[in-house]
């Protein structure tokens, strides 16, 4: 169970969309438009999770059609998102954010983010250490992935919030913003290069 707990650490606090896009928020919104897109991203991750255990994702995934569709769709979602940061603190900018990414921004990008599932199939379907329990084991890994999921995704949010309070120049601000969504744009082409 400790392996399991070390692992879930791990293979969430690295970068990845959902990570960097909270602390992108954080740092162009500010608090209450980051816990909106982190509860958003709870009930995202909780669906993607659900789809791993029973196994639809792998059946869905097994498509090669479909598989491509989601991930060109999940790239193009993610673009957008990345420009939504990228811009948030900008004064003068081609694109500007109206409206920070909200509750149903988070939910809709962990369907479509591709670490949720690699995560999770990795989670689920490793480390056992209940084997002829797995239904009492899958709900302890769905307890001790929320127990450090929750807190890790805060701590990014906190870390962009900070980078917001700093009262930094707006060309410093703007460049922290572009550099999250440049370092998001980066974790996802890194996972469909793999894919192609």
């Amino acid at each position: 169970m400790l392996e399991f707990a070390a692992a879930v650490f791990f293979l969430i606090i690295t970068p990845g969309p959902g990570v960097l896009s909270t602390a992108g928020v954080g740092s162009g919104f500010g608090y209450r438009a980051g816990l909106a897109y982190v509860g958003g991203l709870w009930v995202g991750n909780g669906l993607v999770s659900a789809a791993v255990v029973s196994g639809v994702a792998a059946a869905v995934l097994a498509q090669p059609g479909l598989r491509e569709v989601l991930l060109w769709g999940s790239a193009a979602y993610l673009l957008w998102l990345a420009a939504k940061i990228a811009f948030a603190g900008a004064r003068i900018a081609f694109i500007h954010a109206e409206r920070a990414p909200g509750f149903w921004n988070g939910v809709a990008l962990q369907p479509i983010n591709p670490k949720a599932y690699a995560v999770n199939t990795a989670l689920f379907s490793g480390f056992a250490f209940m084997p002829h329990a797995m239904a009492t084991e899958t709900w302890i890994k769905l307890l001790i992935l929320n127990a450090i999921w929750i807190p890790i995704h805060l701590a990014w949010l906190w870390a962009g919030v900070t980078l917001r309070r700093l009262d930094l120049k707006a060309s410093v601000q703007r460049a922290i913003n572009a550099g999250m969504a440049l370092a998001m744009l980066t974790v996802v082409g890194l996972a469909v290069h793999a894919q192609l």
